[in-house]
């Protein structure tokens, strides 16, 4: 008899362990933090036994892009991401992140997208991982540092170039927080207080990378009419750099644009034969960011998220909004200000299509702090799976699964996480193949799914029976001397 005791053993579960291999009946033993058995142990011992007879037994899933920098801090439960099967995030995304930035003054725009100036309280990228370590969410977490952070940190003008001299800080600010542990580069030069940057600025930074195994992010300078120049400037830095490169939420924007995932993932295609090319999405026709008359230009329909300026408007139509002040949209915009927005910009259609590419991670692109969020801060990997894999049938179950585990493990290079083997870190999702769905709405977004069984972080359940446990055992990964992120 196998005198084996393990701390928890889910037993007789259909395994998909993440490499997209066919789902097999299986026990798994799990022991302290890890996954030490997988077979028949029927005959074991453990602490607690737990069938999980016709339930789907997954790695915990990676949400490859989020803005839940600050809510790992403030709301570390993170029940809206492991109600979801999450088990690690990755954080500092879009070109903003928390940290290196001793802020001096006004919170700049789009940062006040994670949340309020008193939380940024991180001169050095090392302060923000010791609160991390000191005060641990539930969730694990990989962190980029953004551009625009180390723009705010390092130059009084948001709106020009950088100096020679300013670059020199950014770049001081940039390879300390790659020596403390960074996965890398992001950057949103989309936004205001990036777009000034000239292509030569972000590759002057993404050359430090290479050498700490990191990789680069962008949400590109456009992802409407000219996303296939911005995609391309994007490659060059990336190529220049020696790096791989990340399309940040992957997507075509506006109606004279609906059909063009088409060029998009042509260029992807080709760009990969030379340079290691990924991308994530999130599965919705609508985006959401801050609140600005550009976007809403090119948006069928626009729902505000937040506003300082008139709190009572989150989750309403911008256009009613603006019928009730009498005055025109643009106006109400600016009596908005400061603000955010959900999108509606896209054709289901590219959708598919992006999400369809082997290529592609989800990546919920959650906002957390806005007081009515966009419905994929609590839905978007239930969406996946129940409405993209299990109703429309665009990918099987175990390619589903893959995307939300192995393939984003290996982009950022997580040491012993997104498979099922023994060995790894027991970060594990049991779920319901049948029922496992979203039901969190654009009216009422904070709905946690169905279907999500257990969920287990480092060997810990954080979401059991519907609800969070309370336990914190999340850990902020580094990167290691060797390029793995441990």
């Amino acid at each position: 008899m196998d005198e084996t005791v393990f701390d928890l053993i889910l037993g007789s579960g259909q395994i998909i362990d993440g490499t997209g291999a066919p789902a097999h009946r299986a026990d798994i033993g799990i022991r302290d933090a890890r996954i030490t058995a997988i077979g028949d142990l029927s005959a074991a011992r453990a602490g607690l036994r737990r069938d999980v007879t016709g339930m789907v037994v997954a790695p915990g899933f990676i949400d490859a892009h989020t803005h839940d920098d600050l809510a790992l801090l403030h709301t570390p439960e993170m029940a809206f991401k492991v109600s979801q099967g999450v088990t690690t995030v990755v954080v500092g995304n879009c070109g903003i992140s928390p940290a290196p930035l001793d802020l001096q003054g006004a919170l700049p725009r789009p940062l006040d997208l994670l949340g309020d100036a008193a939380w940024f309280r991180f001169p050095a990228f090392s302060d923000y991982l010791a609160a991390l370590d000191a005060d641990p969410p539930a969730v694990n977490m990989a962190a980029l540092v953004g551009h625009t952070t180390l723009r705010a940190g390092a130059m009084p003008r948001l709106d020009l170039p950088a100096s020679s001299d300013e670059l020199r800080r950014m770049v001081t600010h940039l390879e300390e927080s790659l020596v403390a542990g960074a996965a890398g580069l992001s950057s949103g030069l989309a936004y205001s207080t990036a777009a000034a940057a000239p292509a030569a600025e972000v590759a002057a930074l993404a050359r430090l990378v290479a050498p700490h195994s990191g990789v680069y992010a962008t949400h590109l300078r456009d992802e409407s009419e000219t996303v296939i120049d911005a995609m391309e400037e994007a490659l060059g830095i990336a190529n220049e750099a020696g790096i791989p490169i990340i399309f940040s939420h992957h997507k075509v924007a506006g109606r004279a644009n609906y059909g063009r995932s088409v060029e998009t993932l042509a260029l992807l295609e080709q760009a990969a034969r030379q340079l290691s090319v990924g991308a994530d999405a999130y599965p919705y026709t609508a985006g959401a960011t801050e609140l600005s008359a550009d976007r809403v230009a090119w948006a069928d329909r626009v729902l505000v998220t937040f506003s300082k300026a008139m709190p009572e408007a989150a989750g309403r139509d911008l256009i009613d909004v603006a019928r009730e002040l009498g005055v025109s949209v643009d106006e109400a915009i600016a009596r908005l200000h400061p603000a955010g927005a959900i999108y509606f910009i896209m054709d289901e259609a590219d959708v598919r299509r992006i999400l369809a590419w082997p290529g592609v991670m989800i990546g919920s692109d959650s906002i957390p702090a806005d007081a009515h969020p966009h419905p994929r801060v609590w839905g978007a990997f239930p969406r996946f799976l129940g409405r993209y894999s299990r109703e429309l049938g665009l990918l099987s179950l175990e390619e589903a699964v893959r995307r939300m585990t192995s393939l984003p493990a290996a982009r950022f290079g997580m040491v012993d996480r997104g498979t099922l083997k023994v060995g790894a870190y027991a970060d594990v999702v049991v779920f319901d193949p049948l029922t496992v769905a979203d039901r969190a709405n654009y009216e009422f977004p904070a709905q946690p799914a169905v279907g999500i069984v257990l969920v287990l972080v480092n060997g810990r359940a954080v979401w059991a029976d519907g609800r969070p446990t309370g336990a914190r055992p999340g850990r902020a990964l580094r990167r290691t001397s060797d390029g793995g992120l441990e």
